[in-house]
């Protein structure tokens, strides 16, 4: 793919996001062809960029810079210095915004009103700016004065209640997600709204302000959960790897570790108990249907549980995979890139970095067939394209790139 047949080819994305959600939203956005310029404190940057061990590794071996956090979210960009707290960093900001086409922060609300930086301000200077907004709670609202971090939405949104094992169960007790699911989810929400709002703007020629807060986010992603409250009006509770709605669909036991069977309907259960050998299982009736099975969860558990604990988990998948039971192990990260199915499907890729010779990075999951996604730059050293930004898409000469340098500015 090229620059100018990149499905956002000739976007530009002014971001002044930092740690997760704002700059996966432009990371996915760069990796579909915008250019992107990520705005950064001189002398520290992106807060990400510190977040290590472990680091980007040089060709000695040795620790680069680079936290390998701050490089999962942060390639295909440019990296630009600037103080916003200074006159001049402000006006740079106000000239980069009227020529670009989006603008990303994840300022408390009201943090950027103070520099003339605020949706209003900059809608004066360029209309058809989309301008996304990323907080905690949102823009209004008796909360959206509070400072948000995904572990703390994971609590107050719902998502670690049904997180984690039972209670009365060992290591019962509410859990987070393993990853920040929120601001993940969040960033992916922020470029679908971006992308709506540039569709939007070829009609109207105009730009809009995007309002996004994590706590909506993470009650949105709730789906079928949040549902079964709307209709039932009871709060599901922590199951475990069980499924509320659907059952065996969970963690088994093995006699050298675990497995996962997800049965979806009748005719799956019944292969299930045939490759276990519990063909009895199959006719009784508080297992006939999945409304029965769901009843009476704890009994099939344990008749299930005790059976798979009789024999190793390949054997279990070898039988389930070949009756057409849907299955799978339980993989670590490590195992995971081990598969031959992420090579297949390109989800590691290798870009070459200034400092450590070569960035190893995870692959774009989209998949598009005439216009894929380019691999462009690895996450960009601090300031690295300070001069670039400045002197190409400004005119700032030599003479007045070094007085900001001098200055701090830059």
């Amino acid at each position: 793919m090229t620059e100018t047949t990149a499905p956002l080819a000739g976007i530009r994305v002014l971001d002044l996001s930092r740690v997760l959600a704002g700059p996966w939203c432009s990371q996915l956005l760069a990796d579909l062809g915008a250019e992107v310029v990520k705005v950064e404190r001189p002398g520290a940057g992106d807060e990400t960029r510190a977040w290590g061990p472990p680091y980007l590794k040089d060709r000695a071996g040795n620790d680069t810079s680079e936290a390998a956090y701050y490089c999962a979210v942060n390639r295909n960009k440019k990296s630009l210095t600037l103080d916003l707290a200074s006159a001049d960093g402000q006006r740079i900001v106000r000239e980069l915004a009227v020529k670009s086409d989006v603008l990303l922060e994840n300022y408390k609300v009201g943090g950027l009103d103070k520099y003339g930086l605020d949706y209003a301000a900059l809608a004066q200077l360029n209309p058809r700016l989309v301008y996304c907004s990323i907080t905690g709670f949102g823009q209004n609202g008796p909360w959206a004065d509070r400072p948000g971090y995904d572990f703390i939405i994971q609590g107050i949104g719902g998502l670690m209640s049904v997180t984690g094992e039972a209670d009365g169960r060992p290591g019962g007790g509410p859990q987070k997600v393993g990853v920040a699911l929120v601001d993940i989810l969040t960033g992916l929400y922020a470029a679908n709204a971006v992308q709506a709002a540039l569709l939007e703007r070829e009609h109207s020629g105009l730009g809009q302000h995007i309002d996004l807060a994590l706590l909506d986010t993470e009650v949105a992603s709730l789906a079928n959960l949040a549902l079964n409250y709307l209709c039932a009006g009871k709060s599901p509770q922590r199951m475990g790897n069980a499924h509320p709605n659907i059952a065996p669909y969970q963690v088994l036991p093995a006699a050298d570790g675990h497995f996962i069977v997800a049965v979806g309907n009748d005719g799956q259960f019944r292969r299930l108990c045939e490759v276990m050998a519990l063909d009895a299982l199959a006719g009784d009736p508080r297992f006939l249907t999945n409304a029965d099975r769901v009843r009476n969860r704890a009994a099939l558990d344990a008749l299930l549980e005790a059976r798979s604990a009789q024999r190793g988990k390949l054997e279990w998948l070898a039988g389930l995979e070949e009756a057409g039971v849907p299955c799978g192990p339980i993989n670590s990260i490590g195992e995971v890139f081990a598969e031959p199915q992420l090579a297949a499907r390109e989800m590691v890729v290798d870009l070459p970095h200034p400092s450590a010779g070569t960035a190893k990075l995870v692959g774009n999951p989209i998949k598009l067939s005439r216009t894929p996604v380019a691999y462009r730059n690895a996450p960009p050293l601090l300031g690295e394209h300070s001069d670039e930004v400045l002197r190409e898409l400004l005119g700032y000469g030599s003479e007045e790139i070094e007085r900001l340098r001098a200055a701090g500015v830059v």
